[in-house]
């Protein structure tokens, strides 16, 4: 492709403001249509850039010429936008949860292939930066053998009857909740920083009565470079941090030569075996948006791959990995038992 990029953008809802702010960022994009059923909303998503307006996502697809559709819709509605993309060859970006479950996706990926069409799964958490430095001290064999790692998800804003009701109430009606809603973006983490999964092992439970799905659990995951991993999730709970949605927890990783440490506040520390002395690893980072504006960075890499033919990561098809390890996760804790990939 090359630019201008014309884009056009299914969807106004919450989430929503920080994929407008990260396209309009991006000098090869125009915005030339918006989508919504709030009609209100997608004028004044629409107006900065005088893009044209719908109030029907597919009626958009259909009429507007345009080289990328951002799909920022209900997961009920991914499957039939990401048809009609590629029934016209648009290229598109799906926001995650992708498709709602793993055989709709499956069949999503089956149709964009015989279409010769891509479409790219909006994971934004591993383009956080402090995940990217991670990223780069694991490769660098600094820290030796990497021998486990665990992260405290902690955000605190699930407990009482209003919980998630002042930012994204739906939340409350999700009959699967704290995996597929939030952990998964770590089941992708770690896939990013530890490689594939062979092996899960979970146990879930709901503590607020006034949801529907689980709230707190526990997922260990065995990676096949022979890493464990372990995502302590427990939305009721917070951690000590200026923002608690920065990094929405701590991450810690035991390795051969000491320790590396990510606390709430986004900042990297390396503790070298047999010492007690933490040093903080100086790394910058854009406190813009959300999540040390890792919207921005994944919106870039997807400009860069569609202009420039870099590599893309977060392709559909290896999407539909982190799907099956949230398959396993569930299966595993109904009936308590491992199971291997």
């Amino acid at each position: 492709m090359t630019a201008p990029l014309r884009l056009a953008v299914a969807g106004t809802g919450y989430f929503s403001q920080f994929h407008f702010d990260a396209w309009r960022r991006c000098p090869e994009v125009t915005i030339v249509a918006v989508a919504s059923q709030d009609e209100a909303a997608a004028r004044a998503a629409a107006e900065p850039s005088g893009a044209a307006c719908f109030t029907d996502a597919e009626t958009m697809i259909a009429q507007v010429d345009a080289d990328l559709v951002d799909i920022i819709t209900p997961p009920n509605t991914h499957h039939a936008l990401l048809i009609a993309c590629a029934e016209r060859g648009i290229t598109s970006v799906c926001q995650k949860p992708f498709c709602g479950d793993l055989a709709t996706a499956q069949r999503a990926v089956q149709a964009l292939k015989a279409a010769n069409s891509r479409c790219i799964v909006h994971e934004n958490f591993r383009f956080q930066p402090w995940y990217a430095q991670v990223h780069d001290i694991l490769a660098s064999k600094k820290l030796g053998t990497i021998y486990q790692a665990q992260f405290r998800l902690r955000p605190g804003d699930g407990q009482g009857p209003d919980a998630y009701l002042a930012r994204q109430p739906y939340f409350q009606t999700m009959e699967r909740f704290l995996v597929h809603e939030t952990a998964v973006h770590f089941i992708d983490v770690f896939r990013y920083l530890f490689g594939p999964v062979d092996h899960v092992w979970a146990d879930l439970r709901r503590l607020n009565p006034v949801i529907a799905g689980e709230d707190d659990g526990l997922v260990v995951l065995r990676h096949t470079g022979g890493v464990r991993t372990l995502i302590d999730g427990n939305r009721l709970a917070d951690h000590a941090a200026e923002n608690p949605r920065r990094t929405m927890g701590e991450l810690m990783i035991d390795a051969e030569h000491g320790e590396l440490r990510l606390d709430g506040d986004a900042a990297l520390w390396i503790r070298q075996r047999g010492s007690a002395r933490w040093q903080r690893v100086d790394y910058s980072w854009n406190d813009h948006g959300f999540g040390g504006d890792c919207v921005y960075r994944f919106t870039r890499h997807v400009v860069d791959h569609l202009i420039s033919g870099a590599p893309v990561m977060t392709a559909a098809e290896d999407y539909l990995t982190n799907l099956a390890v949230e398959e396993a996760v569930y299966a595993s804790a109904a009936d308590g038992k491992a199971r291997t990939l």
